[in-house]
């Protein structure tokens, strides 16, 4: 068990090494060792499984293969069963589900008592509170009913995803890993460390600008609002219609750029590399930037002057998102900031709550990039493990979703769509990458997209078309367009809808109930110490920032 640690840690190194701009010769003999380590780790877990459950393999009692378990997508089901981008369009009926599907199907089964008693803990009374506010009382038949009507949905929504279809387009152009993606209409943009901003025309797949300004790798983009393009392209006397984007750097420079001339428009140095940026739609408009150093800031959309500068976290930010008036911020520690726009021309921010390592649990990853996706009370976090973690960030209550069933898998990007979780998912044992589809609110598991020689995915935007249909982009070590098929006729998609049978049975966890997992990945190669010393150097918990400010 011992030699597997290892080896899972080598790999997971090596995964850290492999997105470096440039690569010594040592880090390249370290990285041309990876199909050897991947070898023997595959007959360790061959020799392991068996009866009884052994690290990293889920065990029933049966012998387990060595290989990810998952079963193929079934036949299509009768026309009359809605198709994925209707039943996906909006969050109508997910706001209608009220309690987790799990919970009603572990009562009906008298099982799964612990996981049940996690989600009315961290999900509390929903079915209770939505009958009192329809009639003012809640019978058990009625709950009974609202369980059923929920199940039957989810299986709805579940038969749609196995029978999708997807069709992918390659975006070439960048010279360096794509570290960031926003949409804007029918273009995307793309940031690059090859220190360039990109934009695509997506009907074509084309390259439409290329905006090169940045004197380092490109860290983060954000898109603002309509209505706040209008008021910058008014004041610099261009069209109403003109749309803006904002590009962070590890130049220390925050760039605007208008996408129909592709021009930069205004240049703001911020004396910190950016490693993080969101637009604040509230009021006159701020943007919020994070520094390699932990620093947050806030900017006035009007004046471009700096309102706020704060010290608030110990390592660098790596993901800010806002939802309505909040600011959530994201670090290399694993700590995550809570913050309140207080709409003032100075220190418009007021920390709410802030959620150390000891709470969240993702400190110490080997990627040192902690992405966060906010929802509700809810704040979804991917740290470069095999799950994804939920942080109730009022109360500091934490859980967990699988998002692999091998702690080799690693989860770089979290996004939300519609009714959708989406996690990004990449297996340092075999190289293979999926897209891991959950439903909203209940997190439940629906499905896993992937394909032959999928490339790591570090970043992902979502849009939908006129018809509803999902248009995806995600970026890494390759810039790809995912364009959603109709689910009639006889057209052939190249992405494989599979479900993972592991992930399934398995999916939300209460925190801290297999902590022997996640501690593996901190386990120390005692037998090859100054080895593994070198690779930690180049790959431990900030690798993923010192890879942008090279």
């Amino acid at each position: 068990m011992g030699e597997v640690r290892k080896l899972q840690k080598k790999l997971r190194q090596i995964g850290s090494l492999e997105i470096k701009i440039s690569l010594t010769s040592e880090e390249r003999l370290k990285i041309s060792r990876k199909a050897e380590l991947r070898s023997r780790l595959a007959e360790l877990q061959l020799q392991l499984s068996g009866p009884q459950q052994t690290l990293g393999i889920v065990g029933d009692g049966k012998k387990e293969k060595m290989k990810r378990q998952v079963e193929d997508a079934p036949e299509a089901l009768p026309s009359q069963t809605p198709p994925a981008s209707k039943i996906l369009k909006g969050e109508e009926k997910s706001k209608a589900q009220a309690m987790p599907a799990p919970a009603a199907k572990q009562r009906e089964t008298g099982g799964g008592a612990r996981i049940g008693r996690q989600q009315e803990r961290t999900e509390p009374a929903k079915v209770s509170d939505h009958c009192r506010d329809v009639s003012g009382g809640c019978s058990e038949f009625d709950a009974d009913q609202q369980l059923r009507q929920e199940e039957a949905e989810f299986e709805t929504l579940k038969s749609s995803w196995e029978k999708a279809k997807f069709r992918l387009r390659l975006l070439e152009g960048h010279n360096d890993i794509v570290t960031c993606v926003v949409a804007v209409d029918n273009l995307v943009v793309s940031g690059s460390r090859d220190t360039t901003v990109k934009v695509w025309h997506v009907p074509t797949a084309t390259e439409h600008k290329n905006l090169g300004g940045h004197a380092g790798g490109v860290t983060c983009l954000s898109a603002p609002p309509p209505e706040y393009c209008k008021r910058l392209a008014r004041s610099l006397s261009l069209s109403d219609k003109e749309r803006f984007i904002l590009s962070g750097s590890a130049d220390c420079c925050v760039k605007i750029w208008a996408l129909s001339i592709g021009q930069c428009v205004k240049s703001i140095y911020t004396f910190n590399a950016v490693t993080a940026l969101c637009f604040l739609p509230e009021e006159d408009g701020y943007f919020i930037t994070g520094s390699d150093g932990g620093k947050v800031q806030a900017w006035s959309w009007q004046t471009f002057e700096n309102c706020q500068s704060v010290n608030a976290h110990q390592e660098a930010v790596t993901s800010i998102q806002s939802q309505g008036p909040l600011v959530f911020s994201g670090s290399a520690e694993g700590g995550v900031s809570v913050w309140e726009n207080r709409c003032s021309d100075r220190d418009p921010l007021r920390l709410l709550h802030h959620w150390g390592e000891q709470v969240t649990g993702c400190g110490g990853g080997s990627g040192g990039h902690l992405n966060l996706s906010p929802r509700g009370d809810r704040v979804f976090l991917s740290y470069g493990r095999a799950w994804l973690k939920i942080l109730h960030w009022r109360t500091g209550t934490m859980s967990r979703l699988t998002n692999h069933n091998r702690i080799t898998g690693v989860t770089d990007c979290v996004h939300q769509t519609g009714g959708l979780l989406i996690g990004s998912c990449y297996d340092l044992a075999n190289g293979e990458s999926s897209l891991n589809l959950f439903s909203l609110p209940q997190c439940q598991y629906l499905a896993s997209l992937s394909w032959p020689d999928a490339p790591r995915m570090l970043c992902f935007t979502a849009w939908a078309t006129g018809s509803g249909d999902h248009r995806w982009v995600t970026g890494g070590q390759d810039l790809i367009v995912w364009e959603q098929l109709p689910s009639s006729g006889k057209q052939r998609g190249d992405v494989t809808v599979k479900r993972d049978s592991r992930l399934e049975s398995c999916s939300l966890e209460s925190e801290g109930d297999t902590e022997d997992d996640e501690e593996t990945d901190d386990y120390e190669d005692d037998e090859d110490n100054a080895e593994g010393k070198d690779i930690v150097e180049d790959g431990g918990s900030n690798s993923w920032l010192r890879c942008i400010l090279q």
